[in-house]
């Protein structure tokens, strides 16, 4: 089987682009999950929110992507506000399947809710003028929007990195879940804090849907799709590991695209195939800290 250059680097572009959600879903759940032991399985049902939303305010309202890159992620994150105040708070202390459970029904009501409305076809949502365009490289033409994609991806990633690995607010942030009576000591405000920190991992995920909305058609399923290939992806890279979330996400992303091209019926299956090696080699996954 022959392959062109310009097939294979396309290929690398949609893995880099499939990578780029991978990797900022992923990176919500490490957050989420890190910082506060809960399995977020609503993680899918976010991302699907921030997408339906961006959707329905410019069918209904007019706005338009720009404001909705911005106003999705603020909206979501306020409803996850009101998720871990009035349900999760309850679970820190229990098992974590209690936390699975309760986000996976949290997420099957949501899917229900706008599945009636809407129903389970795609709804069209166009990539904003902007950039609509493509541009030629010589060797291969690059559809501006899935630049866009990934560029904004990589900035958010590893900004959220900086701020939780390197800056007072992240080791706040650490040491509010392993000591939370000795970090109020010190006047933090640790419950509002692990609000926030669940608030800032729902609107990463809407920040994801609003990206996928151009590339995805918009449905209120779309969460399905991904959510279970993003929990391997956060089990390969190491449970709570943030950089860990960003690379292995990136990583697998491209390894599916290529997959695509040299093996095309493995390609749903790498992902898992991989989780399973690196189990069983690693259980704490790549970055993870072994106990």
């Amino acid at each position: 089987m022959t392959i062109s250059l310009p097939g294979l680097l396309s290929q690398l572009l949609l893995g880099l682009v499939n990578g780029s959600f991978y990797a900022i879903l992923s990176l919500g759940l490490a957050v989420i999950f890190g910082l506060l032991n809960v399995i977020n399985f609503a993680h899918g049902a976010l991302f699907m929110l921030g997408a339906v939303l961006t959707w329905m305010a410019m069918e209904y309202l007019g706005i338009n992507y720009w404001v909705m890159l911005i106003a999705a992620p603020i909206v979501i994150g306020l409803f996850g506000v009101l998720i871990e105040r009035l349900l999760l708070r309850w679970i820190y202390k229990l098992d974590h399947l209690y936390g699975l459970l309760l986000t996976l029904g949290l997420t099957l009501l949501i899917e229900g809710v706008f599945r009636s409305v809407y129903g389970v076809s795609g709804l069209p949502y166009d990539a904003p003028e902007a950039l609509s365009s493509a541009t030629d490289l010589g060797f291969m033409v690059l559809p501006n929007y899935r630049a866009w994609v990934v560029v904004a991806s990589l900035v958010v990633c590893f900004a959220t990195w900086y701020v939780i690995e390197k800056t007072r607010l992240g080791a706040y942030l650490r040491a509010g879940t392993e000591n939370p009576r000795l970090v109020e000591a010190f006047g933090v405000n640790v419950p509002l804090m692990i609000t926030l920190t669940y608030a800032f991992g729902a609107g990463l995920a809407a920040f994801a849907g609003v990206l996928a909305a151009p590339v995805i058609q918009v449905s209120p399923l779309m969460g399905q799709n991904l959510i279970i290939v993003v929990f391997a992806v956060v089990v390969i890279g190491g449970m709570g590991s943030i950089m860990g979330a960003i690379l292995t996400g990136l990583g697998l992303g491209v390894i599916e695209g290529f997959t695509k091209v040299f093996y095309p019926e493995a390609s749903s299956t790498v992902v898992f195939v991989i989780m399973v090696i690196v189990l069983l080699i690693r259980p704490a996954g790549l970055f993870g800290k072994e106990k």
